[in-house]
């Protein structure tokens, strides 16, 4: 089944009668009609809230999506099936992005698993990550399969790292543990002591990142955690302890009485979590 065909079955499940004729009527159009309708949406299709949790690939989910959201992401997946021009494909998303209001932007970004030359849009992917607007970030970071397929380690880094320093729950990065590297653990430790020595703390599930990468000095950092009376910092020290093969992890868990049977879930750390 072609992505388009799986998503406009999503929308007729959900959208009006009248709404689909106009689908229907727009989807048969060329590039630039396609183009067209995708701006038009918002005047003919309307912002029901999208119920459907399935997806066609693993990582890319629309679920919570308003309708007409989704209605140009699937006219942004028709285009790419009429791709066999590049140039001329190319220089029509480029008008799209160019000129995408936020609206847009948002459905441009969450599209970008479904483009056409999908390396092509990479500099485009990384100006969302530096994006000081919450939904056109949020629609690259979650949900969202292309930075885990096509970013280079350190726009990944930069991703995860805007993340944290933003409070936003990592957990919902896809491929946040296939993708995490030494050095991201280690910009990591250094951004918690800085907000230690501030007097503040860093979300306690970040931590999940240092396990496969503990060295003397992450451990040192563990040590803090479990030295505090913040039972969430306390939780991750311990999970990190039980994920971790790297010497030294024994003695610390011989220190504060950690058993083999204890928390072996991130799951009550995934919240969102006010750290002010």
């Amino acid at each position: 089944m072609h992505t388009s065909e799986f998503i406009y079955q999503v929308i007729k499940n959900q959208a009006l009668e009248t709404e689909l004729r106009w689908i229907d009527q727009k989807s048969t159009s060329d590039l630039k009609g396609l183009s067209l309708a995708f701006v038009m949406c918002p005047r003919f299709i309307s912002k029901s809230v999208i119920s459907h949790s399935d997806s066609i690939f693993p990582g890319w989910s629309f679920q919570s999506w308003s309708l007409d959201r989704l209605v140009r992401v699937y006219f942004l997946s028709l285009m790419a099936e009429k791709s066999d021009d590049e140039l001329a494909y190319i220089h029509q998303m480029n008008l799209l992005f160019d000129t995408a209001e936020m609206n847009e932007a948002v459905a441009l970004y969450s599209a970008m698993p479904v483009l056409a030359y999908g390396e092509q849009w990479v500099l485009r992917a990384t100006d969302a990550v530096r994006s000081n607007i919450g939904p056109v970030f949020d629609a690259i970071a979650f949900g969202n399969p292309y930075p885990a397929i096509h970013f280079s380690e350190l726009a990944w880094n930069q991703l995860v790292l805007k993340c944290i320093f933003n409070d936003k729950p990592i957990h919902l990065i896809f491929g946040l543990m296939e993708r995490n590297n030494a050095p991201l653990v280690q910009t990591l430790s250094d951004f918690a002591h800085e907000r230690w020595a501030a007097g503040r703390r860093v979300p306690s599930q970040v931590w999940r990142l240092s396990s496969p990468f503990l060295t003397e000095s992450l451990l040192t950092d563990i040590d803090y955690l479990l030295s505090h009376e913040d039972p969430k910092d306390i939780l991750a020290g311990t999970l990190v302890l039980q994920e971790s093969d790297f010497p030294g992890t024994q003695a610390l868990k011989e220190k504060y009485g950690i058993k083999a049977s204890a928390q072996t879930s991130w799951a009550p750390l995934e919240t969102a979590e006010p750290i002010y």
